[in-house]
């Protein structure tokens, strides 16, 4: 209790919110340096000082075109990601009150998934060019992304109608994101079923992520709604918090629940599908990193949100990294290695949570 005190009415606030402010310039930091050893680390390898230079463009022409034209885009890319998945699921744990939600747990991911597909497959989304890690270039992300988030926001809508409907349980969403997933990943087989063998292999490779398939026009349309979705996420932070508290005493405090729950998901939404359609399904960004920041910095989502979006950067960036380097030349599929590395992860927290609760 004395703590209790201290903290609200002494310097250890202070102290407190100082904490927190590093920890966030940590992990800039941290993103920072790992963005570089990326971009000079590969098959050609770079010194980070020539990296900076052909950045600037000071440096011989091979670098800036190595360097420039080839893992920059790679790298952004992976930044934007990572910073729309996590910001999105950290949204989306605070507003469906479930510590388990996330774009990929709830069917969204899968959702626009299936609608990248059809546009990119049927609709001139993207062209096929042939049975290989490459197949499918995204000529028009508009209209990729149009349907992506139009598949997503129907689950979207069928999780918000359950929740208020039906006055669901955490469970029950989570069960609803599983048949969801299942639903959309069957219609995604109905379509590798009825397609020819190299629009199949399309949709396969597609659907494995891949951050080196995205476009300077890509980074910069995922970019304005990532960025614009995490500006919308901070100004509602105050009422984020409040929905911690549960939801009568949120509206006690005067948040429109209904309101921040539908404009909330579907701001989340439209940032997943917009990145899901530019690089393909990427698991448990969004559902580790905010946990992972949780146990730093705690529910204020003050600096919950920046510490989530920095972390999903930095776990993604790290991810393809990996990927990259593990058997280069060969460059594993990005989802397939944040599956690896979060499943083990998220199972650690799960059990480490376990045992705090009993503890106390």
């Amino acid at each position: 209790m004395d703590n209790i005190k201290k903290t609200a009415c002494g310097g250890n606030y202070d102290q407190y919110v100082h904490r927190k402010i590093l920890i966030i310039v940590g992990l800039a930091i941290m993103t920072l340096v790992t963005a570089l050893f990326a971009i000079s680390a590969g098959s050609a390898d770079i010194p980070v000082s020539e990296v900076l230079k052909a950045l600037l463009g000071m440096s011989t022409a091979k670098n800036v075109m190595v360097t420039v034209n080839i893992r920059l885009p790679r790298i952004l890319m992976a930044i934007v990601s990572g910073v729309g998945l996590a910001a999105s699921g950290c949204v989306m744990q605070s507003i469906l009150k479930n510590p388990l939600a996330s774009s990929s747990t709830l069917g969204i991911s899968q959702g626009a998934s299936f609608g990248a597909a059809i546009a990119i497959t049927y609709l001139g989304g993207g062209t096929v060019m042939g049975n290989t890690a490459d197949a499918v270039t995204v000529s028009n992300p508009y209209l990729t992304s149009m349907c992506a988030f139009a598949a997503s926001l129907f689950v979207t809508f069928v999780i918000l109608g359950l929740s208020k409907a039906r006055k669901a349980s955490p469970e029950t969403m989570i069960l609803a994101g599983v048949a969801l997933s299942s639903l959309f990943a069957g219609a995604t087989a109905l379509l590798q079923y009825f397609s020819s063998d190299v629009q199949m292999a399309a949709i396969v490779f597609w659907t494995f992520g891949d951050l080196g398939r995205a476009s300077m026009k890509n980074i910069n349309v995922a970019a304005i709604i990532t960025g614009a979705a995490l500006i919308y996420f901070m100004f509602n932070r105050w009422n984020y918090n409040a929905l911690e508290c549960g939801e009568h005493t949120a509206t006690g405090l005067g948040v429109n629940v209904s309101r921040v729950r539908l404009i909330g998901m579907s701001v989340a939404s439209l940032s997943a599908a917009t990145i899901v359609s530019f690089v393909g399904i990427i698991n448990f960004i969004g559902l580790i990193a905010p946990h992972i920041m949780r146990r730093f910095v705690g529910n204020d989502y003050r600096f919950l949100l920046p510490a989530s979006a920095l972390m999903g950067a930095l776990m993604l960036l790290i991810s393809d990294t990996f990927a990259r380097l593990i058997i280069s030349p060969v460059i594993l599929p990005i989802g397939a290695i944040t599956s690896f590395l979060g499943a083990p992860l998220f199972l650690y927290l799960i059990f480490k949570g376990v045992g705090h609760n009993a503890e106390n």
